[in-house]
């Protein structure tokens, strides 16, 4: 997933600072991967950024809250150890708890737009009940993957949750003819969310879009576990992933304008407000009342805005338009502008709502498989599978870890694999991926943990559960969702961009790799939209697969950046394909490769001393943390 929230926390100057500090050292060993150096360009990416922000602005102290409650402790020098508590230690109980909440406060925006930019496409944007079990189903498959990825993938202290690389070819696959929904949906007056024609409606898309997402994911499976990846990496760099990443948030401007346009005074308020959150107030400390022996009552501060922003915008905004339909100033006659700000929109969603839900496989009937579809998602998948590489090496050198060596990346890709295959036999409408914006979050915690990633995991499962937690997000008024759709997307952009950090840039090899690439990005799948009828090849199969493909921004782009950035001559330096990695060698060196990256349970322990094992791609070999 994008790094939506360590952009947040980032001013331009410390941005730049970073940038300096990656572009001073760019020797590295001639025998690294393309696959390892990309990912410890994103890794050197994200732990400079933080450094910066450290230097400025805190310490690190022996006592782990201190980054948010202001307390003091003993200094731990950065040199020697970048984390309060390493992957395999575990911190007081009150801690794990407080910082699982967090990581889910963290995770939050993203996993409720998904499934709500989904409706749209789905049907659903008058059926919010429906809405709030998708909601519920994203957070529950999130936490359980989150679950099955710390102790059996990457054994890293990695969030999972929605990814927007699936997102895009979704939407693209449910514009195609067959699946455009029928006129009488989008007027609410019209809609019976309780009439078997409507249920029939939406769940033959959601069905197809499950199947579609399962067949796709068997293909992360396969590279995961067969060791693939690093070949297939060694072709995709910076060059690549910008453009793809870029186009992501670009592609989104139609639904973050639909919904902010709703009430743009609402959606400027909401964006507003994670603005001055995030980057103007993020360093205030509210005092809280607190009591130690040593000091007895006093007052210690707690960094709400830093930890909540996007959360503390949407709560705001949500409440004054709360006060302003209980006092009518809004609207309420629905063809009126500003009546979609109105709190009651959806009616007595929450409750009608049951307390507690159990999400299930195939819960919304049997799925069913799209040729198009799947296609489609394969092509975000391997989206999903490059920026999972570079967030496992920035999680490593964030949490203090040494790099992952090749097994454990092979399994983390091949986990994810099952988490999308999980996510879609749950009927999430999404897969899974690792979120950068929790990787943000290790190195301002100092706490890299994966004890506390496991409780988020746990936190996410109970979230998904609650029924009417679905509910209450269901029900937030579209001008909100779009302020935060301003930001979210506009970040997500940025950090596509951000990715070209690492090559060089005054080369006007890479300026036309980039910009070609990013231009008919945007200019391919808006030709194709207008003109849905250029393909026939008179196989309707192949037609919509071929549809679907060029209206997929991020497809047509990443393609393109990948065929010009592997044909064009260039050097590696050129393309960004050199980085340090001295730094996270020395600051990892506290920690063994094994303690960290071997199987849980004693399984490693019982199965190196048979030789078989070393020919398995995602096992360790007698303990050894490099293969």
């Amino acid at each position: 997933m994008v790094n939506l929230a360590s952009s947040l926390l980032l001013t331009q100057q410390q941005w730049s600072r970073a940038t300096i500090m990656i572009s001073c050292n760019t020797q590295a060993s001639p025998s690294s991967s393309a696959a390892e150096t990309f990912g410890q360009a994103k890794s050197a990416c994200h732990c400079q950024e933080l450094i910066c922000m450290e230097e400025d602005k805190m310490e690190v102290g022996g006592d782990p809250l201190k980054s948010f409650m202001g307390g003091s402790g003993a200094k731990v020098e950065r040199n020697n150890r970048v984390t309060v508590y390493s992957v395999t230690e575990t911190p007081p109980w009150y801690l794990c708890a407080f910082l699982a909440f967090q990581h889910y406060l963290t995770a939050f925006g993203s996993n409720i737009a998904i499934p709500l930019i989904l409706a749209d496409g789905l049907c659903l944007q008058h059926d919010g009940l429906t809405q709030s079990h998708l909601i519920n189903t994203i957070f529950f498959v999130s936490g359980l993957c989150t679950i099955l990825q710390v102790t059996f993938g990457i054994r890293l202290p990695i969030l999972q949750g929605g990814t927007f690389a699936l997102l895009t070819p979704a939407l693209a696959m449910l514009s195609i003819p067959e699946f455009q929904c029928p006129s009488w949906t989008r007027n609410a007056s019209l809609v019976d969310t309780s009439s078997p024609v409507f249920i029939e409606v939406w769940q033959t898309r959601l069905k197809t879009l499950q199947g579609s997402i399962m067949v796709a994911s068997l293909l992360q499976i396969l590279v995961g576990f067969s060791g693939l990846v690093g070949f297939l990496m060694r072709f995709v760099g910076p060059l690549t992933i910008a453009p793809t990443i870029s186009l992501i948030g670009l592609s989104m401007f139609d639904a973050a304008g639909a919904r902010a346009g709703s009430h743009w005074g609402i959606s400027v308020t909401t964006a507003a407000l994670i603005i001055l959150f995030s980057q103007y107030l993020r360093f205030v400390g509210l005092p809280l009342p607190a009591y130690s022996k040593a000091r007895n009552l006093h007052t210690k501060k707690f960094y709400i805005f830093q930890t909540m922003p996007i959360l503390l915008g949407i709560a705001v905004s949500w409440l004054v338009c709360h006060l302003l339909t209980i006092y009518d100033v809004l609207p309420s006659d629905p063809d009126r502008y500003g009546h979609q700000a109105r709190t009651d929109v959806k009616g007595d969603v929450v409750g009608q709502a049951s307390w507690f839900v159990l999400p299930y496989p195939g819960q919304w009937g049997i799925p069913a498989v799209s040729l198009a579809g799947v296609i489609g998602m394969m092509a975000g998948i391997v989206c999903s599978m490059a920026e999972s590489v570079g967030d496992y090496y920035a999680c490593a050198k964030l949490s203090g870890a040494p790099p992952p060596p090749k097994h454990a990346i092979n399994r983390g890709i091949g986990v994810e694999g099952i988490g999308s295959l999980l996510a879609g036999a749950f009927g999430t409408g999404n897969g899974t991926t690792s979120f950068s914006e929790n990787v943000a979050a290790l190195g301002i915690t100092k706490v890299g943990s994966r004890v506390v990633i496991l409780l988020s995991g746990v936190v996410m499962i109970l979230m998904g559960v609650l029924g009417k937690i679905g509910a209450i997000f269901s029900t937030i008024p579209n001008p909100v969702i779009g302020g935060m759709f301003l930001i979210m997307f506009g970040v997500i952009a940025a950090t596509g961009i951000s990715n070209l950090q690492s090559t060089d840039m005054n080369s006007s090899r890479n300026i036309f790799v980039f910009g070609f690439s990013l231009f008919s990005g945007l200019v391919v799948p808006n030709w194709v939209t207008k003109n849905p009828n250029i393909f026939a090849t008179g196989v309707s199969e192949v037609d919509a697969v071929l549809r679907i493909l060029f209206t997929t921004q991020m497809f047509v782009g990443g393609f393109l950046g990948f065929f010009l950035d592997n044909t064009i001559p260039g050097t590696k330096r050129e393309r960004g394909l050199l980085v340090p990695d001295e730094t996270h060698l020395e600051a990892s060196g506290i920690l063994e490769t094994a303690d960290i990256y071997n199987l849980p349970f004693g399984i490693t322990k019982r199965l190196s001393s048979r030789p078989w094992v070393r020919y398995i791609p995602f096992c360790p070999w007698r303990g050894l943390g490099a293969r």
